[in-house]
Protein backbone atom coordinates (compact mmCIF):
# COMPACT_ATOMS: atom_id res chain seq x y z
CA UNK A 1 0.00 0.00 0.00
CA UNK A 2 1.58 3.28 -0.86
CA UNK A 3 1.34 6.54 1.35
CA UNK A 4 -1.33 8.21 -1.01
CA UNK A 5 -3.59 5.09 0.04
CA UNK A 6 -3.35 5.46 3.39
CA UNK A 7 -5.90 7.13 5.39
CA UNK A 8 -4.91 10.39 6.69
CA UNK A 9 -6.46 13.82 7.70
CA UNK A 10 -4.50 17.17 7.01
CA UNK A 11 -5.27 20.39 7.81
CA UNK A 12 -4.55 23.40 5.28
CA UNK A 13 -3.46 26.57 7.01
CA UNK A 14 -6.79 28.63 7.02
CA UNK A 15 -8.50 26.37 4.72
CA UNK A 16 -10.29 22.87 4.98
CA UNK A 17 -9.38 19.38 6.14
CA UNK A 18 -7.71 17.32 3.34
CA UNK A 19 -8.90 13.47 3.83
CA UNK A 20 -7.11 11.01 2.00
CA UNK A 21 -7.12 7.36 1.52
CA UNK A 22 -10.98 6.37 0.63
CA UNK A 23 -12.21 7.01 3.77
CA UNK A 24 -16.16 6.22 4.32
CA UNK A 25 -17.94 9.47 4.83
CA UNK A 26 -21.47 9.42 6.90
CA UNK A 27 -24.00 10.63 8.41
CA UNK A 28 -24.18 10.13 12.17
CA UNK A 29 -27.29 11.06 13.90
CA UNK A 30 -28.57 11.10 17.50
CA UNK A 31 -31.60 9.24 18.39
CA UNK A 32 -33.02 11.56 21.14
CA UNK A 33 -36.26 9.98 23.78
CA UNK A 34 -39.54 11.67 24.18
CA UNK A 35 -37.64 13.55 27.12
CA UNK A 36 -34.70 14.71 24.38
CA UNK A 37 -32.25 12.37 25.65
CA UNK A 38 -29.67 10.53 23.06
CA UNK A 39 -29.80 7.33 23.12
CA UNK A 40 -28.01 6.14 20.46
CA UNK A 41 -26.33 6.74 16.63
CA UNK A 42 -27.63 5.81 13.31
CA UNK A 43 -25.31 6.16 10.96
CA UNK A 44 -26.50 6.57 7.00
CA UNK A 45 -25.02 4.88 3.76
CA UNK A 46 -22.06 6.43 2.51
CA UNK A 47 -22.41 10.51 1.37
CA UNK A 48 -19.16 9.91 -0.89
CA UNK A 49 -17.19 7.58 -2.34
CA UNK A 50 -14.22 9.63 -3.42
CA UNK A 51 -10.59 8.53 -2.87
CA UNK A 52 -9.76 12.10 -1.82
CA UNK A 53 -11.88 15.12 -0.50
CA UNK A 54 -11.59 18.34 1.39
CA UNK A 55 -14.17 19.25 4.31
CA UNK A 56 -15.05 22.53 5.70
CA UNK A 57 -13.72 23.63 8.90
CA UNK A 58 -14.65 27.60 9.19
CA UNK A 59 -18.55 26.38 9.25
CA UNK A 60 -18.98 29.10 5.96
CA UNK A 61 -19.15 26.84 2.92
CA UNK A 62 -22.39 26.63 1.22
CA UNK A 63 -21.65 23.14 0.59
CA UNK A 64 -21.14 21.54 3.65
CA UNK A 65 -19.55 19.40 5.18
CA UNK A 66 -17.52 20.15 1.61
CA UNK A 67 -15.14 22.67 1.35
CA UNK A 68 -16.03 25.59 -1.29
CA UNK A 69 -13.10 28.13 -0.92
CA UNK A 70 -15.25 30.04 1.54
CA UNK A 71 -12.56 30.16 4.23
CA UNK A 72 -10.35 32.61 1.97
CA UNK A 73 -13.57 35.29 1.43
CA UNK A 74 -14.51 35.06 5.13
CA UNK A 75 -10.70 35.26 6.54
CA UNK A 76 -11.04 32.14 8.43
CA UNK A 77 -8.54 31.86 10.95
CA UNK A 78 -7.76 28.16 11.30
CA UNK A 79 -5.05 29.24 13.55
CA UNK A 80 -4.27 25.44 15.91
CA UNK A 81 -3.85 25.23 19.25
CA UNK A 82 -4.29 21.51 20.29
CA UNK A 83 -1.08 20.38 21.35
CA UNK A 84 1.30 17.84 19.56
CA UNK A 85 1.13 14.08 20.48
CA UNK A 86 5.12 14.22 21.47
CA UNK A 87 4.12 16.92 24.70
CA UNK A 88 2.02 15.53 27.94
CA UNK A 89 -0.34 18.40 26.92
CA UNK A 90 -1.33 16.31 23.33
CA UNK A 91 -2.24 13.09 25.20
CA UNK A 92 -4.87 11.77 27.08
CA UNK A 93 -2.89 10.30 29.49
CA UNK A 94 -1.59 13.47 30.02
CA UNK A 95 -4.85 15.57 30.29
CA UNK A 96 -7.49 13.28 31.41
CA UNK A 97 -8.64 12.40 35.40
CA UNK A 98 -9.52 9.32 36.68
CA UNK A 99 -13.05 9.04 38.05
CA UNK A 100 -12.58 5.91 39.96
CA UNK A 101 -14.89 3.13 39.26
CA UNK A 102 -15.56 -0.75 40.54
CA UNK A 103 -14.48 -3.73 38.03
CA UNK A 104 -13.72 -0.44 35.49
CA UNK A 105 -11.67 2.66 36.26
CA UNK A 106 -13.23 5.24 33.74
CA UNK A 107 -11.35 8.86 32.78
CA UNK A 108 -12.43 12.67 31.84
CA UNK A 109 -10.84 14.61 29.45
CA UNK A 110 -12.93 17.89 29.54
CA UNK A 111 -11.05 19.92 27.19
CA UNK A 112 -12.17 17.35 24.22
CA UNK A 113 -15.95 16.86 25.18
CA UNK A 114 -18.80 17.87 22.15
CA UNK A 115 -21.43 17.69 24.67
CA UNK A 116 -23.41 14.86 22.69
CA UNK A 117 -25.50 14.42 25.71
CA UNK A 118 -24.77 10.61 25.86
CA UNK A 119 -23.08 10.91 29.36
CA UNK A 120 -26.70 11.66 31.61
CA UNK A 121 -30.46 11.76 31.47
CA UNK A 122 -32.37 13.56 33.33
CA UNK A 123 -32.22 11.19 36.04
CA UNK A 124 -28.55 10.54 36.35
CA UNK A 125 -25.16 10.67 34.87
CA UNK A 126 -21.94 9.03 34.64
CA UNK A 127 -20.15 11.14 37.13
CA UNK A 128 -23.22 10.48 39.81
CA UNK A 129 -23.38 6.49 38.96
CA UNK A 130 -19.00 6.06 39.50
CA UNK A 131 -19.69 5.20 43.40
CA UNK A 132 -22.14 2.55 42.08
CA UNK A 133 -20.07 0.28 39.75
CA UNK A 134 -19.84 -2.34 42.12
CA UNK A 135 -23.38 -3.15 40.88
CA UNK A 136 -23.01 -4.60 37.39
CA UNK A 137 -26.11 -3.36 36.33
CA UNK A 138 -24.62 0.52 36.62
CA UNK A 139 -21.60 -0.94 35.58
CA UNK A 140 -22.82 -1.51 32.90
CA UNK A 141 -25.16 1.22 31.76
CA UNK A 142 -21.32 3.39 32.35
CA UNK A 143 -19.79 1.41 30.03
CA UNK A 144 -22.57 1.79 27.21
CA UNK A 145 -22.64 5.46 28.00
CA UNK A 146 -18.83 5.99 27.75
CA UNK A 147 -18.96 4.30 24.32
CA UNK A 148 -21.04 6.13 23.13
CA UNK A 149 -19.10 9.65 23.74
CA UNK A 150 -18.17 10.34 19.71
CA UNK A 151 -14.97 12.64 21.32
CA UNK A 152 -13.22 9.98 23.97
CA UNK A 153 -13.57 12.31 26.43
CA UNK A 154 -15.05 9.62 28.44
CA UNK A 155 -13.28 6.14 28.52
CA UNK A 156 -13.18 2.78 30.24
CA UNK A 157 -10.46 0.05 31.23
CA UNK A 158 -11.65 -2.92 32.91
CA UNK A 159 -9.73 -3.80 36.47
CA UNK A 160 -6.63 -5.88 35.45
CA UNK A 161 -6.46 -5.14 31.52
CA UNK A 162 -4.08 -3.11 30.35
CA UNK A 163 -5.14 -0.32 28.19
CA UNK A 164 -8.46 1.42 27.32
CA UNK A 165 -11.26 -0.67 26.04
CA UNK A 166 -12.83 0.56 22.31
CA UNK A 167 -15.15 -0.56 20.45
CA UNK A 168 -14.51 -1.59 17.57
CA UNK A 169 -15.31 1.03 15.30
CA UNK A 170 -14.67 1.35 11.69
CA UNK A 171 -12.04 3.57 9.81
CA UNK A 172 -15.05 6.81 9.01
CA UNK A 173 -15.49 10.24 9.17
CA UNK A 174 -19.19 10.52 10.85
CA UNK A 175 -20.83 13.80 9.99
CA UNK A 176 -22.48 14.86 13.74
CA UNK A 177 -25.85 16.89 12.53
CA UNK A 178 -25.03 20.65 13.53
CA UNK A 179 -21.94 19.07 14.90
CA UNK A 180 -18.20 18.17 14.67
CA UNK A 181 -16.65 15.58 12.60
CA UNK A 182 -16.40 12.45 14.47
CA UNK A 183 -13.25 10.61 13.29
CA UNK A 184 -13.38 6.59 13.92
CA UNK A 185 -10.64 4.04 13.07
CA UNK A 186 -7.27 5.64 14.02
CA UNK A 187 -7.14 7.56 11.34
CA UNK A 188 -4.21 10.12 11.42
CA UNK A 189 -5.02 14.04 11.84
CA UNK A 190 -1.97 16.16 11.09
CA UNK A 191 -2.42 20.11 11.76
CA UNK A 192 -1.36 22.74 9.31
CA UNK A 193 2.05 23.04 10.69
CA UNK A 194 2.79 19.52 10.16
CA UNK A 195 2.19 18.81 13.66
CA UNK A 196 0.86 15.38 14.48
CA UNK A 197 -2.06 14.69 17.00
CA UNK A 198 -2.52 11.67 18.62
CA UNK A 199 -3.66 8.90 17.02
CA UNK A 200 -6.98 7.50 18.67
CA UNK A 201 -9.35 5.08 18.21
CA UNK A 202 -11.89 7.85 18.08
CA UNK A 203 -11.32 11.72 18.21
CA UNK A 204 -13.53 14.66 16.71
CA UNK A 205 -12.41 17.52 14.88
CA UNK A 206 -14.23 21.02 14.54
CA UNK A 207 -16.07 22.43 11.78
CA UNK A 208 -17.85 25.24 12.37
CA UNK A 209 -14.78 27.70 12.93
CA UNK A 210 -15.25 28.82 16.82
CA UNK A 211 -13.42 26.01 18.27
CA UNK A 212 -10.67 27.44 20.74
CA UNK A 213 -8.56 23.59 20.73
CA UNK A 214 -8.71 23.63 16.90
CA UNK A 215 -8.53 21.33 14.85
CA UNK A 216 -10.36 19.58 17.83
CA UNK A 217 -13.77 20.24 18.44
CA UNK A 218 -14.26 21.50 22.07
CA UNK A 219 -18.25 22.00 22.00
CA UNK A 220 -18.19 25.51 20.63
CA UNK A 221 -20.99 24.82 17.62
CA UNK A 222 -23.51 24.61 20.25
CA UNK A 223 -22.70 28.20 21.95
CA UNK A 224 -21.91 29.51 18.23
CA UNK A 225 -25.56 28.19 17.24
CA UNK A 226 -23.73 26.37 14.13
CA UNK A 227 -26.26 24.54 11.61
CA UNK A 228 -26.10 23.58 8.33
CA UNK A 229 -28.28 23.38 4.99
Amino acid sequence: MSDDDEASITARPNGPLLVKGSVPLVRKTAVHSEHGEPLTWITSAPVTDAANYALCRCGASAKRPFCDGTHAKVGFDGTETAAAADTAAGTYDGRSKTLGGTGITVRDDRSICVHAGFCGTRVSNVWKEMAGTDESTVRLAVINAVEKCPSGALTYRFDGVEGDTEPDYPTQIGIVDNGPLWVTGGIPVTTADGRDLEVRARVTLCRCGASGNKPLCDGSHKEAGFTEP
